[in-house]
């Protein structure tokens, strides 16, 4: 066998292989293909490939029928929800409820006479009217989370509230007056040297007095009590809450 060369040209797949014969002395040339190594790779790519397409598939097949297992990490971080009762906090910020309002008309007839003289020598009479309006309405401040209990399934809620107060009324002093007044000669000459300069004081402060009365045997309470609930039940439900109970301590 003759020297033999090897170097690459011609065909892209093959290599070209000089041979000289010893006994002629010529050379004589052949082309020998060239091994295929790109294309066993792209092939073990494919696989590759394809094996780990078929093994995610099957993961995701198995999580959803819940066939998969599952490992729980013991050195995961575990969160715990303290916040505290937002439902609470929001009605509690409300201080007050407002639920109804009274307004009140009252005529305050106010007589002074002295035994044995007559009225027409000393005496006084005077009509007042007295126009004032009376507020009722519920405390939120004192509320714990005791006075609010949610159910487990959290389709209901109770509410325990105090009773409905009365506020202090509020004299309209533009639409208050003084309707009639009568008075005897004595009177009217006092009236002229100064008078009673605290007068219209004491009537607003009867008609006042006569106004609380009137809100106190009013069910001007019992209605407080009916829009308290009535605004709970509207708000809870519009919550998604299905079952809304709303009770008051006694007066």
């Amino acid at each position: 066998m003759g020297a033999m060369t090897t170097q690459s040209g011609g065909r892209s797949d093959q290599t070209r292989v000089t041979e000289v014969l010893p006994a002629q002395g010529d050379e004589m040339v052949r082309y020998v293909p060239e091994p295929d190594r790109g294309g066993r790779w792209g092939r073990r790519l494919m696989l590759l490939v394809g094996t780990m397409g078929l093994i995610i598939a099957a993961i995701f097949g198995l999580k959803a029928v819940d066939l998969w297992p599952s490992w729980h990490n013991p050195f995961a971080t575990q969160r715990t929800d303290r916040t505290g009762p937002v439902l609470l906090q929001s009605i509690q910020d409300l201080s007050r409820y407002v639920a109804a309002e009274g307004n009140f008309y009252v005529l305050v007839d106010e007589q002074e006479t002295k035994k044995f003289i007559p009225d027409f020598i000393f005496g006084e009479r005077t009509l007042f009217v007295g126009v004032g309006s009376v507020d009722a309405y519920v405390d939120f401040n004192g509320l714990t989370e005791g006075s609010i209990t949610e159910s487990a399934d959290g389709k209901s809620i109770e509410f325990k509230l105090p009773a409905p107060q009365l506020e202090k009324p509020s004299i309209d002093t533009g639409r208050s007056y003084v309707f009639a007044e009568e008075r005897g000669i004595t009177n009217k000459i006092g009236d002229f040297f100064g008078g009673d300069p605290n007068k219209a004081q004491r009537f607003y402060q009867l008609a006042e007095q006569k106004i609380a009365q009137a809100a106190e045997d009013s069910e001007l309470r019992q209605r407080a009590e009916k829009n308290t609930r009535l605004m709970l039940e509207s708000m809870m439900h519009s919550l998604g809450y299905e079952k809304v109970t709303v009770t008051f301590a006694a007066p």
